[in-house]
C-alpha cells in the first residue's frame, strides 16, 4: 500500500510538538526559509548574518534536505530505502554513506531500547496508515499476518561494501523516526562550517538551537501541553547548542468508537504502545540522538525509559504522564521552568518505590 502524503496532512501530524518562544523583534538580521521535505514542513532561521550570505546558506539547506529525502524516503522510487525495500529477501543494495550511517545508528538504538525502536515497522505503519487518507484500524488477523516481518535483527549490514539487505521478502524499512534528526545535524554542521553563530533549525518539530539569541541569551524552548492543541506550553527550558525533540500520543492518531489509536506503534504487538506516558521530550547535543530516543523511551515506558536516559551521557528527558505528572532526569531537573500548575513535577525516587 502506497502512502500518499500531502502538505495539509503533514503539517497537522508532525511526530514532535516542541516549539520555540522568543521575541523576534529584538533580533537583528533574522532570515528564515521554509522547505517541504521528509513528509513535513521544515524551517531554518539564521540570525546575525547579512541577507546575501543568509540567502546563499538557506539555498544550500534546501539542497541538503532534498538530498537526504532522495536517499531516505520510502516513497520515492530509486531512493536508497526504496531499493532496500524492493530487494527485501533477495539482494544486498549498495547505499550512500548517509543512509548506511542512519540505518546503522537505528540498529544501535534498537539494541539500546530492547527492540522498542525498530525501523522495520514499515509493514505495520503502512497497514494502519495513521496520518494519511487511508488510515484505518486493522483487524487482529491483518496484523498477525505481517507481524513477523518486523524485526531489526533481520537487517544485514555489509560494512566493507556499504550495502544492506533485509532477510525476509516484504520487509520494509521506515526511517521516519530518525531521518529528520540526522538531517537537522547535517544542517547544523553546515551552518557551523560557514561561521554561523546563531540559528534555529526546526524540521517538523525537531528543534536545534545553534548558539544563542543576540549572541548572549539562550533560546527558550516551550514544551507542548499534551492535553491541548499545538502552541500551548506547560513549561520551558533554556537551550544553547542543543536539540529538543518530543514524541507524543496527541497529534497523530485515529479514533474508532471511543478508542483512540496514536501513531507510535509497538513492534512486538503491532498496536500503538499502551503505557502511562503521553509525551517524551529528549534534550541532547545531537538531533539524531533525540529523534531515536524520543520513540525508544516512549516505547519503554516511564520507569525503563527514565532509567535508560539516566544511564546515558549528555542526554536528558522530560517525561509527561497521562495523569499530568512530569518526571525530569537529573541534569534537567533544575533547568525546567513549570508554567502550568495543573501539572506536577514528581521526584524520580517515587518511580523506584
Amino acid at each position: 500500500m502506497k502512502r500518499k502524503k500531502t502538505l495539509l496532512i503533514s503539517t497537522a501530524i508532525v511526530f514532535v510538538i516542541t516549539f520555540l518562544l522568543y521575541n523576534s523583534s529584538n533580533t537583528k538580521n533574522k532570515y528564515s526559509r521554509e522547505y517541504y521535505y521528509l513528509g513535513t514542513i521544515n524551517e531554518v532561521t539564521i540570525l546575525g548574518i547579512n541577507k546575501s550570505k543568509s540567502e546563499k546558506l538557506l539555498n544550500h539547506c534546501d539542497e541538503i534536505l532534498k538530498d537526504i529525502e532522495n536517499k531516505m524516503s520510502d516513497t520515492i522510487p530509486g531512493s536508497d530505502v526504496s531499493k532496500i525495500n524492493n530487494n527485501a529477501g533477495s539482494n544486498f543494495v549498495n547505499v550512500s554513506d548517509d543512509t548506511f550511517f542512519v540505518i546503522k545508528e537505528a540498529i544501535r538504538y534498537s539494541n539500546l531500547s530492547d527492540g522498542n525502536f525498530d525501523i522495520t515497522i514499515g509493514p505495520i505503519s503502512d497497514l494502519w496508515g495513521i496520518g494519511t487518507k487511508n488510515s484505518n484500524v486493522p483487524s487482529v488477523e491483518e496484523i498477525q499476518n505481517i507481524l513477523d516481518l518486523v524485526d531489526y535483527k533481520n537487517i544485514i549490514l555489509d560494512e566493507s561494501n556499504k550495502s544492506i539487505k533485509l532477510n525476509k521478502s516484504n520487509m520494509r524499512i521506515d526511517l521516519g523516526a530518525i531521518a529528520k534528526g540526522y538531517a537537522a545535524d547535517i544542517i547544523v554542521d553546515y551552518l557551523k562550517a560557514n561561521n554561523v553563530k546563531s540559528a534555529i533549525v526546526n524540521l517538523g518539530g525537531n528543534i536545534y538551537t545553534l548558539g544563542s539569541k543576540n549572541h548572549k541569551d539562550p533560546f527558550t524552548v516551550g514544551i507542548q501541553d499534551p492535553t491541548l492543541p499545538r502552541g500551548n506550553s506547560i513549561g520551558n527550558i533554556k537551550t544553547t547548542n542543543k536539540s529538543v525533540v518530543t514524541s507524543g500520543i496527541y497529534e497523530r492518531y485515529i479514533q474508532k468508537g471511543n478508542k483512540i489509536y496514536h501513531h507510535i506503534l509497538n513492534p512486538y504487538s503491532g498496536y500503538p504502545f499502551e503505557n502511562e506516558l503521553s509525551s517524551v521530550t529528549i534534550i541532547s547535543n545531537k538531533s539524531i540522538i533525540c529523534d531515536a530516543l524520543s520513540t525508544s523511551v516512549f516505547g519503554l515506558g516511564l520507569e525503563k525509559g527514565f532509567d535508560l536516559i539516566e544511564s546515558l551521557d549528555n542526554v536528558d528527558a522530560i517525561l509527561i504522564t497521562k495523569n499530568k505528572e512530569i518526571y525530569l532526569t537529573s541534569n534537567i531537573k533544575n533547568k525546567f521552568n513549570l508554567t502550568d500548575n495543573s501539572f506536577k513535577i514528581i521526584n524520580k525516587d517515587i518511580i523506584l518505590k
